[in-house]
């Protein structure tokens, strides 16, 4: 063996010291590193740098901002990191008004949260006033002088049982549908609790029930479009279909595109 390929171990001492050294100055390092970390989450977590700066509320129009807010529980001292989301949906969920709600987290401070509220369906008048009428059957206290139309006035819901039938199948009907009822009259006899009739804006009334009203209304601008525009009367969508004109003669019109299969 030749001598130049032999190192001493007088030679390998030194370098084999500065190699220990310099991993035990990393491995040093890392645990420092982790340790400062921590130390800095822990002061991160315990200071105002943690707490949320920003509430941003959305999708809501009869809910005020603040009553939202309210709801959830949070408030600017409030660490964004121990805010539970569920808790805040469901808390908020329990106002009436609110058909679904959504809180997420956004960081370094902000919370969101995205209301979705009930439809209105109608109006129900109280004097000079207009009380908005939401899917579910709420009616709410907030009060309008004026009405726009925008939904139908809704008369003689009483009973809150047949009112919330009603909503409901409002609910379900096609906007374009709902757009053409100008009045809802509960009309409720001894053999039927669930008469209505309805007051359209082309003119026309309807007689129906609260039962399945929504899938049987479906069809009705296929029945006006088979009738004279000029020869206004009543429209039957209960027990089968039919047309009786407001000069008193009964028109079992032939409806091809509107059978009794449709409407049932």
């Amino acid at each position: 063996m030749s001598k130049k390929n032999i190192v001493s171990i007088e030679d390998r001492i030194p370098k084999l010291k500065q190699a220990r050294k310099k991993k035990a100055n990393r491995r040093l390092i890392f645990y420092l590193s982790i340790f400062f970390f921590l130390i800095a989450v822990i002061i991160y977590l315990q200071s105002p740098l943690s707490h949320i700066k920003t509430i941003n509320v959305e999708g809501n129009s009869y809910i005020a901002d603040e009553e939202i807010i309210a709801y959830s529980g949070l408030t600017v001292d409030t660490n964004i990191w121990t805010i539970s989301q569920s808790e805040i949906e469901r808390s908020i969920s329990n106002d009436p008004i609110v058909e679904s709600v959504s809180v997420e987290r956004k960081l370094p401070w902000t919370i969101h949260i995205h209301v979705s509220e009930e439809q209105i369906i109608g109006y129900i008048r109280e004097d000079a006033n207009y009380k908005p009428v939401m899917s579910n059957g709420e009616i709410l206290e907030l009060v309008k002088d004026t009405y726009h139309g925008d939904a139908p006035l809704i008369n003689g819901f009483d009973d809150e049982e047949y009112l919330d039938r009603m909503a409901g199948q409002l609910k379900v009907l096609p906007k374009n549908i709902l757009n053409l009822i100008s009045e809802i009259h509960w009309e409720p006899t001894e053999d039927n609790q669930n008469n209505i009739l309805l007051y359209m804006n082309d003119g026309f009334i309807v007689k129906g029930t609260i039962r399945n009203f929504a899938e049987k209304m479906e069809v009705y601008p296929s029945i006006v479009s088979q009738l004279d525009a000029e020869d206004k009367g009543i429209i039957h969508i209960g027990v089968g279909v039919y047309f009786e004109s407001f000069d008193n003669k009964k028109k079992e019109t032939e409806m091809d595109a509107v059978s009794e299969e449709e409407v049932e």
